[in-house]
């Protein structure tokens, strides 16, 4: 069974359709790279599977559950939302680090404040908060900002920062981890930093969806990809064979310049 299913999403915003029947799977332990020309709405696609968007149509189901279904009346309360969003973890192409708090806090935050809402909270908050602890600096570790743990957002280039941010989201254990075109804010070197972890990531099989402009990085560390335009799915298939040899005249005039290189 698929651990995302998609199915006809739609999202307009006023008259522009911006997201267009929507439909794809993503299996466990699956890479999927998603490609297109800004405003082609990738990044919406990405913020409607975290709830920062609501889609107008279509149905999200992870696991077999469905988590969102545009013909469900009503609204969904905040903490059902916060609920279901837990299975998406969202790294930002700006980082959005909290800048009062220390690499360590930020990845830790969202953990402390979710552990309060546990019912043995007050009773094991101790152990929780150190298990809570242990987890991020074992994140930290794994971004090999174990000597960056004290440092503030300031202190940190941007590809640390960024570095921190992954670690964040892992900290909630999400069962898919999302990635907005990680590295658009960053100079080719700290480019290299961050790319390289998104690259061990897929290597210990982490389930993830990658926006990214990085062509080459999506064709060899990506399972699948998907090409959109205009908000639809023009084409999807395994990463390599897409990016080298794709089907639709659109990908392949989108995809010309980088094959040239």
């Amino acid at each position: 069974m698929a651990i995302l299913e998609v199915q006809n999403l739609e999202k307009r915003f006023g008259s522009v359709e911006v997201l267009k029947q929507i439909c794809f799977s993503l299996d466990e332990g699956e890479a999927l790279s998603i490609i297109g020309s800004s405003g082609s709405g990738k990044t919406t696609l990405l913020r409607c599977l975290n709830f920062l968007e609501q889609p107008d149509a279509g149905k999200i189901l992870v696991r077999g559950e469905t988590v969102f279904d545009a013909a469900e009346p009503g609204f969904l309360s905040p903490a059902e939302i916060r609920r279901r969003r837990l299975h998406f973890g969202l790294v930002f192409q700006s980082f959005h680090l909290f800048p009062q708090y220390t690499a360590l806090q930020n990845v830790k935050l969202a953990c402390e404040l979710l552990a309060k809402e546990r019912p043995d909270y007050q009773k094991e908050r101790k152990a929780i908060l150190q298990q809570i602890d242990e987890r991020a600096r074992a994140l930290l570790a794994q971004m090999g900002l174990s000597d960056r743990a004290g440092h503030y957002p300031h202190q940190l280039s941007g590809g640390q920062q960024q570095r921190v941010a992954i670690a964040r989201a892992l900290a909630m254990e999400p069962d898919i981890l999302c990635f907005d075109e990680p590295t658009s804010a960053l100079d080719p070197e700290l480019t290299g930093e961050v790319l390289r972890v998104i690259r061990s990531l897929a290597e210990q099989r982490t389930t993830m969806i990658i926006v990214t402009h990085e062509m080459a990085f999506a064709r060899d560390v990506a399972d699948r990809a998907i090409f959109m335009d205009g908000g639809a799915i023009i084409e999807q298939g395994p990463a390599r064979e897409l990016i080298e040899k794709p089907q639709q005249a659109r990908t392949r005039q989108f995809l010309a310049r980088y094959n040239a290189e």
